[in-house]
């Protein structure tokens, strides 16, 4: 009996010693000094985590990349854009092609004429591809920059104005292609066109990035039939860019190119795969979409 009465004692005298005023084996001077410990460790912690935030943010600029040196060439990307990059639907049935006229009409929305009346934000920049613009550097000057017009008008009967189908409906359909935005990056036209694919060896690309399609399956060769670009020089005029990001240049609008397939073989698989050519953009076998892209028809009558 006398152990039990020792052991409940000790633990009780453990929690609130009365004799020595200590709480948990410690005096009310020794919590406070360890409460003061933390409070000081914990604090110095915080301001120095605080601290090196700041001095990074101090590093970083609000108007471009601070590091940009890995930045792949860009991505070429089209619309619409399904998954596994795939266009299958029946001519027969105008609600299987719905969602690619709707994906192709929203996105040709900003390029409407009337979105781009604004002369403090946008400027003709020629009706022919043309070099870079000047529109100063970063480091002196960080007013917003005008953004070139681009007229969906250019993408002719891809452009939902003559066919509000963009061709779906007529198994001819069109596929609206961009270059991805990089800050500051500006394409090199070809160096060499004796290296380019045939169609375009004998045409001035001197200020045009051209694209050009082709057949990625040696079977499909003869069940594509002709290919029509259709935008500013049938390329990326070289006048749009660079990109001087989302604060200086809010109204940019990226050049466009439409692509018509104007006689694929129905109720077949084909593969097409589309590239861009300039003296800096290449490809990676890592990514797709790195200066190419392919997509898969399957058109049923």
């Amino acid at each position: 009996m006398s152990a039990n009465k020792d052991s409940d004692g000790g633990w009780r005298t453990f929690v609130w010693n009365s004799e020595k005023k200590e709480f948990l084996g410690r005096t009310g001077s020794s919590w406070l000094k360890i409460f003061l410990f933390y409070v000081i460790f914990y604090g110095c912690l915080a301001g120095i985590f605080i601290g090196t935030i700041q001095a990074l943010l101090l590093t970083l600029s609000n108007y471009k990349p601070t590091y940009q040196d890995r930045v792949a060439p860009p991505g070429l990307s089209h619309t619409p854009r399904s998954e596994k990059s795939e266009i299958a639907y029946k001519v027969s049935d105008p609600a299987s092609y719905k969602k690619y006229v709707d994906a192709v009409e929203q996105f040709l929305t900003k390029y409407d004429d009337a979105r781009q009346t604004d002369q403090i934000n946008f400027e003709d920049c020629g009706t022919l591809p043309m070099s870079y613009k000047d529109r100063g550097t970063i480091e002196k000057d960080l007013a917003q920059r005008k953004a070139c017009r681009f007229s969906r008008t250019l993408l002719q009967s891809c452009s939902g104005e003559s066919d509000p189908n963009y061709g779906f409906k007529d198994a001819t359909p069109c596929i609206i292609v961009k270059l991805n935005r990089i800050f500051n990056f500006m394409p090199m036209a070809p160096i060499d066109n004796q290296s380019l694919p045939a169609p375009l060896q004998t045409k001035d690309l001197s200020n045009l990035i051209p694209i050009f399609c082709k057949n990625k399956r040696d079977e499909d060769e003869s069940k594509i039939g002709p290919i029509k670009y259709f935008g500013l020089g049938e390329g990326f005029p070289l006048q749009y860019y660079p990109y001087y990001g989302k604060l200086l240049h809010p109204q940019y609008l990226q050049p466009l190119v439409a692509i018509k397939f104007t006689n694929l073989t129905l109720d077949t698989e084909l593969r097409i795969e589309c590239k861009v050519y300039g003296g800096n953009i290449g490809y990676s076998e890592k990514d797709r979409y790195q200066g190419r892209f392919d997509v898969k028809f399957t058109i049923a009558s």
